[in-house]
């Protein structure tokens, strides 16, 4: 089984190499320039991870669908800053403020496009399993999207259309990076299965972790501005529940809908929002399921057999997917 650091340096190297066609530079250049401003690789790594529980050689037939995970995660970035107007990406102007709207749609075709063909070069015995599984998955995050926009329209939604979204636009491609890497690694259709679950349930602890985070964290460490969710009107977790506890919902909404055109206003519709945020005790309602979705997760493995060494990798995993927001 690999290590931690083997793992990690697998991935720095993956994308320190990975390359793009250079011609022309107006389509290419966005592609790059996504992969160079980085991120956590949180995708290709659970699949590394997941794989090294079952084998030990690595080459393209891994390394090449691992990557896949990620550009086809930052062809969704591309796009979902667009509809959500983001300014920053990872600290760094988002692709659509940096070179304009047209671009970031077309080249995030392109790594659309690009992923596919890195997810075909997965062994023989494992491409008629991981390219429906990457197919399917790929749509049920376009139609989390489309959930997602949905629910700007719409005055309340319940927490169990909620977590479905999440679970489409989220969940779903942590839970296919997890099982394709147990696919790859000739795991059994039972452990397949039982990571894909693992997957899914950590997906859905990261996405409330990330909902809180864009509320209660560190710009710095978040990598975009502090209230986005709030300043946009959308929809999040917290959202969510504070309209199942508040019993001023006129006043909540009343706080949602203040003017954010100037930094003033901004900075005041924010404050105020997340003041009702602390008087619900959301905050705390956030990271208590971020820990029931995290048990969830290594419940789902833990009946599969696996050795204390074994375990002991899937808890660090989880640890290090949400603790920053414990």
């Amino acid at each position: 089984m690999l290590k931690e650091t083997e793992i990690n340096h697998i991935v720095g190297q993956l994308f320190d190499d990975i390359e793009f066609t250079r011609e022309p530079a107006g389509l290419y250049d966005p592609l790059r320039y996504m992969i160079e401003i980085g991120g956590k690789r949180i995708r290709p790594r659970l699949c590394l991870t997941t794989y090294s529980l079952f084998s030990d050689s690595i080459d393209e037939g891994i390394l090449a669908p691992a990557s896949a995970l990620e550009v086809f995660h930052s062809f969704t970035l591309m796009h979902d800053d667009i509809m959500d107007r983001s300014p920053l990406r990872r600290g760094m102007p988002t692709v659509w403020k940096k070179w304009n709207e047209d671009t970031a749609i077309l080249s995030g075709d392109v790594m659309l496009i690009d992923a596919y063909q890195r997810v075909s070069k997965a062994p023989r015995a494992a491409i008629g399993r991981v390219m429906p599984l990457f197919s399917r998955t790929a749509a049920q995050v376009c139609e989390g999207q489309q959930y997602d926009m949905d629910f700007e329209s719409l005055t309340e939604v319940p927490m169990a259309d909620y977590n479905q979204m999440i679970g489409l636009k989220t969940a779903v491609l942590l839970a296919c990076s997890a099982k394709m890497g147990a696919i790859i690694g000739g795991a059994s259709e039972t452990e397949c299965d039982a990571l894909y679950q693992y997957g899914y349930e950590l997906g859905m602890a990261f996405q409330v972790a990330d909902d809180y985070l864009d509320a209660f964290g560190d710009e710095k460490v978040f990598g975009k501005p502090i209230g986005g969710d709030i300043v946009n009107g959308k929809k999040s977790w917290l959202t969510v529940r504070t309209m199942e506890k508040t019993a001023d919902k006129a006043g909540f909404l009343a706080a949602f809908s203040l003017p954010a055109e100037t930094p003033e206003q901004r900075a005041a519709k924010i404050a105020a929002v997340k003041d009702i945020y602390l008087q619900c005790g959301v905050d705390r309602d956030a990271k208590d399921e971020i820990v029931r979705f995290t048990d969830c997760a290594l419940k789902a493995v833990s009946e599969l057999g696996f050795g204390p060494l074994k375990m002991e990798v899937l808890h660090r995993f989880a640890e290090r997917l949400v603790g920053r927001a414990k």
